[in-house]
Parts: C-alpha cells; structure tokens; sequence
C-alpha cells in the first residue's frame, strides 16, 4: 500500500494545532508501520525560505516536494491513499481519499474569522467532503458539528483523538523544576502566575479571563500575574484597549510563541492553566496542561468539556463570574490542586499519538482492501 500525506500544515516553524496533529501522525506511523510505503507532500514555491521540506522519519518514508505548486494529482503517482490532514481543494483523482477534520469554527463560531477565511474554508471544506471516502474527526464535538451543518453520512465518519507528545509534556522531578524556574524567570517572570496559552484572537475568550482577573483584583487587592503565550492572530488589538480600561497592564506578560520545552516549563510551574475558549476541535493546551500536573480551569462547551472531562474545573465561557470565582478556588486551596492535578495526570493517560496513528493506519488498510 501506498500512502501520501500532505504536510503543508507543519512546513513553517512555528506550527499551531494542526501542525502539530500532522507531524506527530507522521512520526508515529514510522514507529509502527516498517511496512507500507508513504510519501510525504510538501506543497512549496521553491524560493519560499519560510516554509522546510520535512525530513523522511523512516526508509519506508520519502518526501515529494511540489516546487512549482502543481498540485497533488500532477506530482503524486501510484498513489492508494491520499490523506489531508486538513481540508483542502482536493485535486487527487485515482486514490481513496482521506481528510481530518478538526473543528467546524467557520460555523459555529464564524465572529472568529474574517469573511475571506470563512470563504476559503468553505471551500477547502466542500471540496474535501465531496471526495473523501473516509473522515476523520478529532472529537465527538467536532463529529455532531459536521454531521450538523453537512450531509455526511455518520458511517463515513471516524473519530480519532489526537494524543500529547510525552517526550516533551511530562511531570517535572523536583530538580528539573529547579531547572524550569530558571527559563521561567528567564523569561520575565518571578513569582506566582496563573498561565494562558493560545492564539490570541477573539474565540480564545481572553478578554473575558481579563476580566476574570479584574474581579478577582478588585476583591482581593492583588493577583498573580497573567502569563499569555501564543502567537498574536485576528482581532488581537481589542486587548490593549481592554487591559487599559481594567488597569491590569502590570499584571499581564505577553511572551509571544515559544519552543515546547519552554512551554513544559510554564506548564508545569503554574498556579492555575486558564483555557477559556468558545470553541476548540479538541483542545491541545488542555491535555498538554494535564500531563505537565497542572491544574486546569477550561470551558464546560464544544470539545473542551469532552477532552477535559472531570479533570478541570469547567465554567461557563460568556461567565467572568465564574471564571474568576474558579481561578479564586485553585489559588486559595492547595488540596484541590492536588486533587485535579492528580485527575489531570490521569486524564492525558487517555490521549496517545501511538493510538492516533494506529486507529488511523487501520483506516488506511480498511480503504485499500
């Protein structure tokens, strides 16, 4: 058998969720499968400097660059699957197609994105349902989404959890964290921190954890500083105005994107990880959190409740009452972070790259028999 995968999602350096899905399926594959043949699509202008070719994980593994962004069906020959791990206009004509779908946030929550992505998505994803033999859904929530606002057929449907890269998001031993309090304090930051990571842009929810932090100031007198890591998206102007109208510009630091072993670090030192999002496909920082032991305040809708399960304390997105109320109960109770950061370590148990690129593999076998 004869698989391609697209790999344009993670060609940048700096890949955000579905970046890190394709290249984690990738590598996983190589570990578990020596047998069938894959080529890796790497769709590029030859001058772009930006975006790198990947390298082959295994002998089994090859790399087809597209220099000339010829598409798919002109560069790829002999090919049984073809698997996108994100939507895209789908020009392969004679494989079985597979695509992953991650979120359906162009319609469920469509003020996150301007009209021309919501147009191109639209697209991308009309092409890729009409071809797809079969597709993969990284949750339940993104699953009844789909199957809400598209006629596909549940049967065509497949849900595979994305998993945490454990190599990279672990418990700290007492001397590593000696070790991570220096890259944290490396950073800017010395004292206590409550910890948000994500793309800021309006469906994140950040200026509701703001005001969170607002009410939370106002009771108490002082709060730990806010620590916001992640690369700065649509509508990201909107928080300066905010954090200037709620008098907290000393207490947030925005440290921009980071590697993932300085993420461990802020993970696994703070107080309390705050995922407030509206929406999410799956939920990465969720998981990342629980495996790093840390305790985690997250949404009770869309996938966040499905992947957080009883591990975090759930509020309500639209609710800084609540968000902030949650955040006040992990600062004050020592016992309650040790409870859900016991849960949490538990929880990510659950998520496995291993499981995702076997069940994933076993829908490649399926299709080519």
């Amino acid at each position: 058998m004869r698989v391609a995968i697209n790999c344009r999602s993670f060609l940048k350096k700096q890949n955000t969720g579905i970046g890190r899905y394709s290249y984690q399926l990738i590598r996983h594959l190589s570990q578990i499968d020596s047998v069938n043949q894959y080529t890796l699509y790497a769709p590029k202008w030859f001058w772009d400097r930006k975006r790198v070719a990947p390298k082959a994980p295994a002998p089994n593994f090859s790399i087809q660059s597209d220099p000339f962004m010829q598409g798919a069906h002109n560069v790829l020959k002999g090919i049984d699957i073809y698997h996108t791990p994100t939507p895209e206009i789908v020009t392969m004509k004679d494989a079985k197609i597979v695509v992953t779908v991650h979120d359906l946030i162009h319609k469920a929550y469509p003020q996150g994105h301007t009209p021309e992505t919501i147009r191109l998505t639209e697209e991308c994803l009309q092409s890729s349902l009409a071809k797809a033999d079969c597709v993969i859904c990284i949750s339940n929530s993104t699953k009844e989404d789909l199957v809400k606002y598209y006629p596909v057929a549940s049967d065509k449907i497949k849900v595979i959890y994305m998993g945490v890269d454990r190599e990279v998001f672990y418990e700290l031993s007492s001397s590593e964290k000696q070790a991570a309090q220096s890259v944290v304090c490396s950073k800017g930051i010395d004292g206590k921190y409550v910890l948000f990571i994500g793309t800021i842009e309006p469906r994140k929810n950040l200026s509701n954890l703001l005001k969170a932090l607002s009410i939370l100031k106002r009771k108490t007198g002082s709060i730990p500083k806010l620590v916001v890591i992640g690369m700065k998206g649509w509508m990201h102007e909107d928080l300066a105005r905010l954090i200037k109208e709620l008098d907290l510009k000393d207490d947030i630091a925005f440290l921009g994107f980071l590697t993932d072993d300085e993420l461990r670090c802020f993970y696994s030192l703070a107080e309390v990880f705050v995922f407030p999002s509206y929406y999410e496909g799956f939920g990465f920082p969720i998981v990342e959190a629980f495996s790093c032991g840390a305790p985690v305040v997250t949404s009770n809708v869309s996938s966040c409740a499905e992947i957080a399960g009883e591990a975090a304390l759930q509020v309500a997105p639209d609710s800084e009452a609540e968000i902030a109320d949650a955040i006040r109960r992990l600062l004050e109770d020592p016992d309650l972070r040790n409870t859900l950061k016991a849960k949490g370590l538990a929880r990510a148990k659950d998520f496995s790259f291993t499981k995702t690129a076997q069940e994933t593999l076993n829908i490649y076998q399926q299709l080519y028999r």
